[in-house]
Order: structure tokens, then C-alpha cells, then sequence
């Protein structure tokens, strides 16, 4: 199982950077027989300021992604949100994408019809969040606060991920060889 982690934002905007930092302690944590190569085995993390097309595009050769990003959602800050990208709407059908890109959902639907080997799944891990025009390097404590909580939350999807792997390997071997 391929999988990659992104953390998405941009880490001069003040809390628009917590998806970076996120993805920093997650693979700070990542215990070294998981950590990936970078050539798309094991778990890669990685953090990019992207969406869209360019989003996707990283995407390519991944069974599985997790994506954390900074949400500007009326919850309180630092509020950890979790959930499939089909679950979020396709911002799109609402022409609030640009005509040079095109939602993240559109962009996988465009590479799987050209054939590129896409996630089935990816998931989203949204931090609530305010203050994502200042230009600050620092995450307000509320959602500086919530980055270990977040980390641990992307550890924990990861984990599943890798449980819900090994069962489908070892799917039709009978019992007593597994002991």
C-alpha cells in the first residue's frame, strides 16, 4: 500500500501553515519501517502550497492519500475535522475555480480518465482556522495547540490504512496458517 501524506497551505500566512506543520510532526513520529522512500513506497510525507491539477498530479501512483489543510470554518480554532474528499462539495459546479485550474475532485476524475493510477481514497484532515492572510510564520495558540492532536489523528487514519491492508493480503489464506 502507497500512501502519502500532504500538508497543504502556505507557511507565511499564519495559520495557513499548519498544514505543514502537521505533516512535519507526522513524519517526525512516522516509525522508521513505514517511512517511504520518496519513489512511492511505504508512507511519503510531503508539504506543498498546491491544488487542483498540481495536486493531483502528486497524487499520481498513491493507493491511498491523506490530505491536512487549514478549514475557515465557524467552529472553534483549532477544531480537528475529518473526512473523505467525496464527502466535501465539488466547488466547481459553482464556477469558484479558476479558469486555469480546477477543483481537486474534477482533477482526479480528468487523471483516472487519462489513465494515471490515482488514490481510491483520500482523506481530509481540516484544522479550523481564522487568520490565514497575515503574513506570520506563527500559528495562533489555538491551532499551534492543535498540531500534536492533528499529527496524532493522520498517525491513527494511517494505521487503519495499514490494518485494513493486511487483511486484504492475507484475504482467502486459511486460519491455521495466520496461527
Amino acid at each position: 500500500m502507497k500512501t502519502l501524506v500532504i500538508g497543504l497551505g502556505n507557511p507565511i500566512l499564519g495559520d495557513d501553515g499548519v498544514g505543514w506543520r502537521v505533516a512535519e510532526e507526522v513524519k517526525r513520529q512516522l516509525p522508521s519501517p513505514f517511512q517511504g522512500d520518496g519513489q512511492g513506497t511505504g508512507v511519503d510525507v510531503d508539504c506543498l502550497s498546491l491544488g487542483g491539477i498540481s495536486l493531483m498530479e502528486h497524487l499520481i501512483g498513491y493507493d491511498h492519500a491523506i490530505l491536512v489543510d487549514a478549514f475557515a470554518l465557524d467552529e472553534p480554532l483549532g477544531s480537528i475535522l475529518i473526512l473523505k474528499l467525496s464527502d466535501l462539495p465539488n466547488y466547481s459546479a459553482f464556477h469558484t475555480t479558476s479558469t486555469h485550474d480546477t477543483s481537486l475532485n474534477n482533477a482526479i476524475e480528468l487523471g483516472r480518465c487519462m489513465g494515471a493510477h490515482l488514490p481510491d481514497e483520500v482523506e481530509i484532515v481540516g484544522i479550523a482556522t481564522r487568520r490565514i492572510y497575515d503574513f506570520s510564520e506563527e500559528l495562533s495558540a489555538p491551532v499551534a495547540d492543535a498540531v500534536p492532536f492533528a499529527a496524532r489523528v493522520v498517525l491513527d487514519l494511517l494505521k487503519q490504512e495499514i490494518r485494513k491492508s493486511r487483511r486484504k493480503s492475507f484475504a482467502g489464506v486459511p486460519l491455521a496458517i495466520l496461527g
